[in-house]
């Protein structure tokens, strides 16, 4: 079960702790042991990450600021400053690259390390030991290590040794390690999967693995069959060689030349909502924006950009409309027009919450899921046809459709716990 091919695998999972917060303590040691919240500094702000001090109060990410104060008013809230973290991982991500025969960096603040038959040199956790101390050392950041057999069981003994400590979980206690820990620390398990599988009274990791693994595919579909392996403690996904894209970009050339200005900035809208879903998939920000025009006698011109490092459409569609309003001063036909995005970082969708509101984000995360779910062209926003309200109430609807047949799984669940069909 833990064994490719013939070797036994080794994988290390780095995870950095409270990144944004350390990063901020390091820049301003009065801010160590002090309540802290990183985030959108108004009321109608997002909660992007908090210090431990300000967990106990129940503050947590991707919570309303507004509740996030409530519960802890003496925290002081800071503002994200995307370009300071970027720095900072990309010095743990040096360090890494420097050492390590094959990494992987899935975040901004954490990475995998694939350090099979390492044992046979010098032994994996004594390097992974090594390796946590000068990082620590050579950065001043606290990071946690877990070490295992495979990505998952790593992950999740990354998460067991904060703050700031290491775990190694052997071949033959991984299910003993596994088994009191809730369903809520395997990767996969999302805030709604998790209530449903609570609803039906699975907590542990423990009861989720004995649930016959046809019973969560016939529920969850290919998922619920993911979901029985990691909570088995297996996990075949390879750590993949890391590579950083500099950019992401799309063009469009028309059949005929054109000077429609209404078709011209609804494609662009429709082509930044392309890119700008594919940089959320990869969990990655942009903070620069480049416009390309290519006109009837192929002169060609370009005008970016920099921004806040963010992945949203609202926010990438003015920037882009407002570079075509000052690249297109010619008024000649236009045979092409491209948008890019580069300096791109990588972050999950919350780090770029600092100034968006709850209901927004919330927004763009059930329009992804449902293009996850059913195409990249499933939720299309029809801009220069609907207004902006009318656009939030189309999606807010495909929500409510997929809310609705969430409640419909659980049912069936339920059903097939108490009858077994």
């Amino acid at each position: 079960m833990f064994i490719a091919g013939n070797i036994e695998r080794s994988v290390l999972h780095l995870d950095l702790d409270t990144f944004f917060v350390s990063v901020e303590r390091l820049r301003n040691g009065r801010l160590i042991g002090k309540p802290v919240i990183i985030g959108g500094i108004s009321d109608r702000g997002v909660v992007s990450s908090c210090s431990y001090e300000a967990r106990k109060y129940g503050v947590s990410s991707a919570m309303p600021m507004k509740m996030a104060r409530n519960l802890c008013p003496d925290a002081i809230v800071i503002r994200g400053d995307m370009e300071a973290y970027s720095n900072y991982s990309n010095m743990v991500t040096d360090i890494i690259a420097e050492r390590s025969p094959l990494y992987e960096k899935s975040s901004i603040d954490e990475h995998y390390i694939d350090l099979t038959g390492m044992d046979r040199f010098y032994g994996c956790y004594k390097w992974s030991h090594d390796l946590r101390q000068y990082i620590i050392k050579e950065t001043g950041l606290p990071i946690s290590i877990g070490l295992s057999v495979n990505k998952t069981v790593s992950k999740i003994a990354a998460g067991e040794a904060k703050p700031n400590g290491e775990i190694e979980v052997k071949k033959e206690i991984v299910l003993p390690f596994l088994d009191p820990l809730s369903i809520s620390k395997i990767p996969m398990i999302g805030q709604k999967t998790y209530h449903v599988l609570r609803s039906m009274g699975i907590a542990t990791i423990y009861t989720l693995r004995n649930i016959p693994a046809e019973m969560l595919e016939k529920l969850m579909g290919k998922n619920g069959i993911e979901i029985w392996k990691r909570a088995n403690g297996i996990d075949h996904t390879p750590v993949m060689n890391y590579f950083e894209q500099k950019s992401i970009s799309t063009e469009h050339t028309f059949e005929k030349d054109t000077t429609d200005m209404a078709r011209l900035n609804q494609l662009l809208a429709s082509m930044v909502e392309r890119i700008a879903y594919e940089l959320r998939k990869q969990e990655k920000l942009t903070s620069c924006v480049t416009v390309k025009i290519r006109y009837s006698n192929f002169d060609t011109h370009t005008l970016q950009k920099r921004i806040p490092y963010t992945s949203f459409d609202h926010v990438l569609t003015d920037v882009a409309k407002e570079l075509f309003a000052k690249l297109y001063q010619r008024r000649m036909l236009i045979r092409l027009i491209g948008v890019r995005f580069s300096h791109m970082v990588r972050g999950v969708q919350q780090l770029d919450m600092f100034d968006d509101t709850p209901e927004k984000v919330s927004l763009y995360m059930a329009m992804d899921k449902l293009r996850r779910r059913f195409g990249r062209d499933a939720v299309r926003c029809a801009a220069g046809v609907m207004t902006a309200q009318e656009r939030e109430e189309k999606a807010l609807k495909q929500l409510e459709n997929a809310l609705t047949e969430q409640k419909m799984m659980e049912e069936r669940l339920k059903k097939y716990m108490m009858y077994g069909f």
